[in-house]
């Protein structure tokens, strides 16, 4: 079984924000492979469903960002997943231009603190990421208001198709496997 994890934060005020881009990419999931709810355990609300014909178990942790470890390492240990094998976890990024996808199999959290807070709680810097670009905050602006806003214009439309791109790399990721989607789509994404 997968476990993908999206982060963000709960609660409708940061809905459709830069930094609940892992939230949004679960939502488009759950309504593309029709994944049931499974309701919440170890703070996070959950389902499973098939995708890529693997079994997949969908996350979103209710914690809010900076301390989505704890209910991702809970859920890992209660259904036996291993993190660097098997989870998939999907994530705002400053650092590429909205809608560009950057898969990776293991890295530093690069200054995420959703991702610093899992790589301390699971020990491992070593799982799979699908980073979404939400581009990089304007010069004088606030690092939280940046990422706590919302996207317009053409970078809606971008990001969009982003969360599109996603979906079928998740899809890819557990059909083919990592490489194959990093082939796939870092290099659709203009991200060598």
């Amino acid at each position: 079984m997968y476990l993908i994890v999206g982060l963000g934060n709960p609660g409708r005020q940061y809905e459709a924000t830069r930094h609940n881009m892992g939230f949004d990419v679960i939502d488009r999931l759950v309504e593309e492979y029709r994944i049931p709810q499974g309701g919440v355990k170890f703070n996070a609300m959950y389902g499973k469903g098939i995708i890529g014909g693997q079994q997949a178990l969908l996350m979103k942790p209710l914690s809010y960002m900076n301390l989505s470890g704890g209910p991702v390492r809970d859920m890992i240990h209660y259904f036996k997943i291993d993190p660097e094998t098997e989870m998939v976890v999907i994530y705002d990024d400053i650092d590429l231009d909205p809608g560009q996808l950057r898969i990776r199999k293991q890295g530093s959290a690069g200054g995420h603190n959703g991702i610093k807070d899992l790589i301390q709680k699971l020990g491992t810097q070593k799982f799979i990421r699908i980073r979404v670009g939400v581009g990089a905050k304007p010069k004088d602006w606030d690092l939280a208001d940046y990422v706590l806003g919302r996207f317009a214009g053409e970078d809606r439309k971008l990001v969009d198709e982003a969360q599109e791109r996603a979906c079928k790399a998740v899809e890819m990721i557990l059909s083919d496997g990592p490489d194959a989607a990093m082939n796939e789509f870092n290099k659709k994404s203009g991200v060598v």
